[in-house]
């Protein structure tokens, strides 16, 4: 007989909840921060070029450009990649909102693509099939933390004149066959989000090795302004110039000063994501009510999420009841992502049900497990018993 659910009246495997993702400060952090608020700039100041050097190191680029999220970060590559209203700009169907929706800024087209079955990727064969004369960039979302298969998307975008955007916010210090993520595409987006890989608070990230992409979104940063308060105290100047629109998605040195400190430590909390995952591939290896998604031969997994999909030929109830059966269990899920096009508001742009029948199906079957550096051996225990006790309950 298995085991009463928490859901049920029974008794938790944790009495406190376990988060999917949470960030890891310390006393270097704060120091940092407080060492930047007792500085003579709080903006655009000296730390926004420093964590700038330090992530163009990382990503093994020429150039990093900091703004103030993922999502500015997304808007000012288009924008510096000169995409606008009559272009087409291709995105996976399982992604963020900020994906698609930084087409709509710059007055671009978001068009769906499907995913690979196994690994929920955009592919250049799931590009190509929604290719059309105006199409003029391309979204790769590294999903979960899996760099995209770039050793055919890059040449595949080349051919046709398309420009190549990694959304790269779940893949920070990963690597595909050796290369680092950040370097793979013609310019890569990061989030700094509290529970992403590091945080600066909020903020983002462009890396790239172009030069003149690089400039002009330092200045689509800048509200289109041609330099700023910092480089006109170096030349002794008042005269600036707006030579065309831009937006606020300055990042302050408050925020750079913990990005800064948290830099130093991907690598090691990336190599904790990877512990943890291992430990939750051998558990659900076999015999188990959950698929993780795949991961491809080369890759160095950024582990951002620890993705699976519930197998329905093994269990009697659908995702909704596992879901509330799980967080009744003291275990954070989450879900991520639901098709952006299934949303009100692209719902209201004409798009419709049917369009990536993978990302669809995928859908409904996805959960996302806690996965975050900090997390004990215990706690990845703990979710792995929850699963094995719902997973037991809801059998068939």
């Amino acid at each position: 007989m298995s085991e009463r659910l928490a859901v049920e009246g029974g008794t938790p495997v944790r009495s406190t909840l376990l988060p999917y993702g949470r960030h890891s400060i310390d006393d270097a952090d704060i120091a940092a921060v407080t060492e930047a608020l007792r500085s003579a700039w709080l903006t655009t100041g000296p730390r926004v070029e420093e964590l700038e050097r330090g992530f163009a190191q990382m990503a093994g680029v020429q150039h990093a450009v900091a703004v103030n999220s993922g999502t500015a970060a997304l808007h000012a590559a288009l924008a510096a990649s000169s995409i606008g209203a009559t272009d087409e700009v291709i995105v996976p169907a399982i992604t963020f909102a900020a994906s698609s929706n930084a087409a709509l800024y710059v007055g671009a087209k978001p068009v769906f693509a499907d995913v690979d079955a196994e690994t929920l990727l955009l592919t250049a064969e799931t590009a190509e099939r929604c290719r059309t004369a105006r199409t003029k960039a391309v979204i790769a979302v590294d999903f979960a933390g899996q760099p995209c298969d770039y050793a055919t998307l890059v040449p595949w975008a080349r051919a046709h004149g398309i420009v190549l955007i990694a959304d790269a916010c779940h893949a920070l210090g990963g690597r595909f066959h050796g290369r680092t993520v950040g370097g793979l595409a013609d310019a890569s987006t990061f989030s700094l989000h509290p529970v992403k890989a590091m945080t600066t608070g909020e903020g983002g990230v462009i890396t790239t090795d172009d030069g003149e992409l690089a400039r002009r979104a330092r200045r689509f940063r800048n509200h289109g302004i041609d330099t700023d308060h910092r480089e006109r105290e170096k030349l002794g100047t008042w005269a600036y110039d707006m030579v065309e629109l831009g937006f606020n998605y300055r990042l302050s040195d408050i925020n750079c000063a913990l990005g800064v400190s948290q830099l130093a430590k991907v690598p090691a909390w990336r190599q904790r994501r990877a512990e943890i995952a291992a430990i939750y591939e051998r558990a659900f290896a076999v015999d188990s009510c959950v698929a993780p998604l795949v991961t491809r031969p080369g890759i160095e997994h950024g582990h951002h999420l620890f993705a699976v999909r519930l197998r329905s030929d093994r269990l009697r109830v659908g995702r909704p009841e596992v879901f509330a059966a799980l967080r009744a269990e003291g275990i954070g899920v989450a879900v991520h992502y639901r098709p952006v096009y299934l949303m009100s508001h692209y719902r209201s742009l004409g798009y419709a049900a049917g369009a990536c029948p993978v990302a669809e199906a995928a859908y409904d079957a996805l959960l996302s497990l806690p996965m975050f550096p900090a997390m004990s051996d215990q706690d990845a225990a703990d979710v792995i018993a929850a699963v094995r006790k719902v997973g037991a309950a809801y059998a068939l």
